[in-house]
């Protein structure tokens, strides 16, 4: 009873769909866009949905191609910022994750590049793409999608 409680108060409290720039959650200083290639026709995606294609549990778009997404460097403050929002994991656990699909066969991680202007890149060159990035991070051959 008291979860349902507490469901109802954040329900009430939550704004709609809102980009990762203004979540509520984080509006003090949220810096990380989520980027797609920029044919992908999807426009907005739910949190759940970008934090499965980043685990990958999900592993294709709606069209049915492969979602292929791109990390940064497990030093990137874009990353610790974009793992605490969207997977609700810090970096090490994340990486903890990634051990345990690694050694029980289940999978691979996403690619790590070393800075935005190759995620853009990476991104741009992958039809299947999904990548976060800086706010003020050129987006040439990308678009940004906002988070619900």
């Amino acid at each position: 009873m008291r979860a349902l409680a507490c469901l109802i108060v954040v329900a009430t409290i939550l704004p709609g769909p809102v980009s990762l720039a203004t979540s509520a959650r984080a509006e003090s200083s949220v810096s990380v866009r989520v980027i797609v290639n920029a044919k992908n026709p999807v426009a907005r995606l739910e949190r759940r949905f970008v934090a499965d294609a980043f685990l990958k549990k999900r592993t294709r778009w709606d069209d049915d191609s492969a979602i292929q997404p791109v990390d940064l460097g497990q030093r990137s403050s874009e990353r610790a910022e974009f793992s605490h929002e969207v997977l609700d994991r810090d970096v090490s656990s994340v990486r903890r994750y990634w051990a345990q699909q690694v050694f029980s066969g289940r999978g691979v991680p996403p690619p790590e590049v070393s800075n935005d202007a190759d995620v853009v890149r990476w991104v741009a060159e992958h039809p299947g793409g999904i990548g976060y990035v800086a706010a003020g991070t050129g987006l040439n051959g990308v678009k940004t999608v906002e988070i619900e």
